[in-house]
């Protein structure tokens, strides 16, 4: 891209949001609009460039999805906490993998989320998708996110408890009219190495991103692209996700 086309990309122009929900909750001062069309703006200096993932960017009120506490820095390019020993990605990654998945491919339209923390990606790709469908091992984060997407009366995202190695459960499956086929896969949890589950859930054609790599160790982004040949992967960046961890904790305990 050229630099004519990146100061195109950079006018940013009126905003239209999705919904009246999505302008109600836009913020004042460190949560304004204002702020947020800033942090859009760093996002196209470090090489975002999809401008359908810029603009689900620039409505979404990343506030909401934080304790009111870190308010003030939600528009900061940086990972912030969000409890339970998670965290809220740094927009930058969002982007990145929001816009891997969306290169080349015509009107994908079902994305499985592995992740759904504080349901700020999941709106991003409810934005993008069709139809969205998120896993948390954590019933206390699932919850929450819940009540958060009821806010911005975003109704295109199926949630489910369960263990992001199994991919989408197989006791919810009927919600897919049998086998899911997804046309992308975003995982917000770094494993060792790609389930097999999660492979097998991809259509031919579909992408898949996430993180690969040890716990506290700078960890691989990678880009998966799946073709009746087997799959290509593809180096995005160095990042450091959360663990994908096995099994599912209930408010109750772990199960």
């Amino acid at each position: 891209m050229n630099k004519e086309q990146v100061m195109q990309l950079s006018d940013l122009g009126k905003v239209q949001y999705p919904n009246v929900a999505f302008e109600h909750y836009q913020g004042m001062g460190m949560t304004s609009q204002r702020t947020r069309d800033r942090l859009i703006q760093r996002l196209i200096e470090e090489g975002i460039r999809h401008p359908l993932v810029l603009n689900a960017m620039r409505v979404t009120p990343r506030h909401l999805f934080l304790d009111e506490a870190l308010a003030s820095r939600s528009y900061e390019d940086t990972a912030l906490p969000i409890g339970h020993g998670q965290t809220l990605s740094q927009p930058w990654v969002v982007a990145k993998m929001t816009e891997f998945l969306l290169s080349d491919q015509q009107a994908p339209q079902k994305v499985l989320e592995i992740g759904t923390g504080s349901g700020y990606q999941t709106t991003i790709l409810a934005l993008l998708f069709k139809e969205v469908y998120t896993l948390e091992r954590l019933e206390a984060l699932m919850l929450k996110a819940q009540q958060v997407l009821q806010k911005l009366a975003v109704h295109n995202v199926q949630f489910a408890l369960s263990d992001g190695h199994w991919g989408w459960p197989r006791q919810s499956r009927d919600k897919l009219s049998g086998t899911p086929q997804f046309d992308a896969i975003l995982s917000a949890a770094a494993p060792d190495r790609v389930p097999q589950a999660l492979f097998d859930q991809l259509k031919v054609g579909g992408r898949m991103v996430m993180p690969i790599g040890k716990e506290k160790d700078t960890q691989d982004l990678m880009g998966y692209y799946k073709t009746k040949q087997g799959i290509k992967a593809t180096l995005l960046g160095k990042v450091l996700f959360v663990p994908m961890l096995d099994g599912i904790e209930k408010q109750g305990g772990v199960v």
